[in-house]
């Protein structure tokens, strides 16, 4: 995309490519091709020890988009709060919830899974159960790999494993990283919220070092933009400053429509299919299948 742009010394007009809100230029990244066979899945963690700055939001909509370019899609909600079940209306009680995988050998994975109401994306779902977990996990041995012996069961059937991770860096979070091969770090485009950045990554890094050498950061994803205040865009300019390529180009912004889907428990790609995040979410899809991070 470009715009016009004056010279008044001469008087010549030239074609300039516009910047995104990243300060690159914007571009549009092509359809992904259909894929010739599924799996085995590439596993991503949606990380970010503060809570409110889109993962679940980001996990549902990546999701539905990714169903949408033909992959196959595995959301795991991570989150005693259950929001990433609730919000894609699927049932968290008198079912196998995640909890039952991580505390129990002998369920098949396969029975927890629940299908949504968008082909191709599926959920294991999570209930205030999992709350417990840690307690439980702590005597456990190797207990920083058990989701990982868990997807492992499932991954040949998917193509994508999201993972909604809970608000904090505890044991439960250390399992998610240790099961995947990616991060995408949703930030919302606010102070406190770029604080804790570092702290994520140097988290990321130690379980690395330790657990995961297969590890990498995917991206930053901004959320939460509002293009009208100056805050928002200090806030992005100054992580684009701190992570260079690691922000991703894709922005999200700041939209009642995103819990208004959340309220008709549909991701927005179905509840408003041509407003702007749900453009915004194929483009970002778009920009992980044209990195790499996805196949």
């Amino acid at each position: 995309m470009t715009h016009q742009a004056k010279d008044p010394a001469n008087g010549i007009v030239s074609l300039e490519p516009e910047l995104g809100p990243t300060g690159r230029p914007h571009r549009q990244f092509p359809e992904p091709e259909a894929l010739r066979s599924h799996g085995p899945a590439r596993i991503i963690a949606l990380c970010n020890q503060k809570g409110g700055v889109g993962k679940t939001t980001t996990t549902i909509n990546l999701g539905a988009t990714l169903a949408e370019y033909g992959r196959r899609v595995l959301a795991v909600d991570f989150d005693p709060q259950g929001a990433l079940s609730a919000g894609l209306g699927v049932p968290t009680h008198d079912v196998p919830t995640i909890y039952d995988l991580l505390l129990s050998k002998g369920i098949d994975p396969a029975d927890a899974i629940q299908k949504t109401s968008v082909e191709g994306l599926d959920v294991i779902p999570a209930n205030i159960d999992l709350s417990a977990a840690e307690v439980h996990l702590v005597t456990e041995v190797a207990r920083e790999q058990i989701l990982a012996s868990v997807l492992r069961k499932v991954a040949a059937d998917y193509d994508v494993i999201l993972i909604d991770c809970q608000p904090s860096l505890g044991l439960l979070t250390v399992n998610a990283l240790t099961a995947s091969h990616g991060v995408v770090i949703p930030l919302e485009c606010e102070y406190f919220a770029l604080r804790g950045v570092a702290l994520l990554i140097e988290t990321i890094d130690k379980v690395r070092d330790r657990l995961n050498p297969a590890i990498e950061l995917d991206g930053i994803l901004a959320t939460m933009y509002d293009a009208r205040t100056l805050h928002s865009r200090e806030v992005l300019e100054r992580v684009v400053d701190a992570f260079g390529d690691k922000v991703l180009e894709t922005v999200i912004t700041r939209t009642v429509k995103f819990p208004d889907a959340t309220v008709a428990a549909t991701p927005i790609t179905e509840f408003a299919p041509e407003h702007q995040g749900s453009k915004a979410y194929r483009q970002l899809a778009r920009e992980l299948v044209f990195r790499g991070a996805v196949a």
